[in-house]
Formats: C-alpha cells, structure tokens, sequence
C-alpha cells in the first residue's frame, strides 16, 4: 500500500513538472495571475481540482 502512494506522489511530481519544464514563460505568468485572485477563487478552483482528481481515482478502480 506504502508504494503505491509513492508512485502516485512521484507521478504528480512529474505531472507537475511538465508545464514548467515545457513552456515556462505560460507557467510564470500563470504563477503571477495566480497572485492577483481571491483567496476564496483558488480555495474553490482547489476544491473543484481534488473532486475531479478523487472522481478520476474512482472511476479508474
């Protein structure tokens, strides 16, 4: 079970490695609007991200 969720923590890590690596000017300037919004907006973009991401992890199993 241990392993599992460490190959799933290294996926996301390369997951989240890619836009960066890809095209980092759109990841920068995505970080920058990031900064300019509500703190409510990112908590429900947050939230409506892990619902799909835990949605996904059902369907698959």
């Amino acid at each position: 079970m241990a392993e599992e969720w460490l190959i799933a923590l290294g996926l996301v890590l390369i997951l989240e490695g890619l836009i960066p690596t890809l095209a980092p000017k759109a990841w920068k300037k995505a970080v920058s609007e990031m900064v300019t919004r509500p703190d409510s907006q990112l908590r429900l973009i947050g939230l409506v991200l892990m619902l799909l991401g835990m949605g996904w992890v059902f369907l698959i199993r």
